[in-house]
């Protein structure tokens, strides 16, 4: 069996933070080589194998790798021992339309899935508690990265200044060309534009302009108003749409293709 190859986050000890890439997985085609994601059309066969693999590799049994039916809006669900105890048939049905996950069980892995939106951990080294969070622009006009850091606060007592966070693989600004509607957007719910967006020649049209929009940015703003310290914020600096080959992009491979898998175990 192929080991996945997977990018690792140094944030403390005691702690398994990381990104999946393409490599080192059994899926073919755009979805090659690692895809663990069951809901962008790949062979059920493949992600089984593939999880079997990443669990085997983080050494947890394939129960314990928790991932949500992401719909790109701003619920966050804690994975406590009542979910845990529940049957595999209500625990998908509990991860249905959420976009972030916060733990405080150790040897459970929880993760999302990205390929161009942006993967961000939390992690609470005082009350051993973590977060996974998917931030597509919809959900990071909602705030959900916000939503995230309040909703640890609540539940573990966390302080949003001793927190640690990663910015995981996303699309860079010069690769995010959006639409009149999404910079709107963004305006609308009060994001101060001048910093997070610019304007681009459009690709084979220098003639037309597009906005476009730092999604890693936006997010790093917004933990940064949540209490996160800056110092306390790692990026990654990788653009999935530029580096499609180790990552990701659906922009790149279409939504037809593999998801990267972002995810953070606490151990004993």
């Amino acid at each position: 069996m192929n080991q996945p190859e997977l990018h690792f986050y140094d944030i403390g000890p005691g702690v398994t933070a990381f990104s999946s890439t393409r490599h080192g997985g059994c899926s073919t085609g755009s979805y090659a080589e690692f895809n663990i994601n069951r809901y962008c059309g790949d062979d059920d066969e493949h992600i089984a194998r593939n999880r079997e693999a990443l669990c085997l590799q983080l050494g947890i049994g394939d129960d314990r790798l928790i991932m949500p039916h992401q719909v790109h809006q701003t619920v966050v669900t804690c994975i406590d021992e009542d979910f845990m105890a529940l049957s595999a048939e209500t625990r998908q049905q509990q991860l249905e339309g959420v976009d972030a996950l916060c733990t405080s069980l150790t040897g459970v892995c929880i993760g999302v899935s990205t390929a161009d939106c942006i993967p961000i951990l939390l992690y609470d080294s005082e009350h051993r508690a973590a977060a996974a969070v998917h931030a597509g622009w919809r959900g990071t006009v909602g705030r959900i990265a916000q939503k995230a850091v309040e909703t640890m606060v609540r539940q573990y007592a966390s302080r949003p200044e001793a927190l640690t966070a990663v910015i995981g693989p996303g699309i860079s600004l010069e690769s995010f060309e959006v639409g009149q509607e999404v910079y709107d957007a963004f305006a609308a719910a009060g994001f101060s534009m001048e910093p997070i967006s610019r304007r681009f020649p459009v690709a084979g049209n220098g003639d037309q302009e597009k906005w476009h929009i730092n999604l890693p940015r936006c997010n790093r703003e917004q933990l940064q108003e949540s209490g996160v310290s800056e110092r306390n914020i790692l990026a990654t600096g990788i653009c999935t749409f530029r580096q499609h080959a180790d990552f990701f992009s659906a922009r790149r491979l279409t939504i037809h293709s593999g998801r990267i898998f972002t995810g953070i175990i606490l151990r004993k």
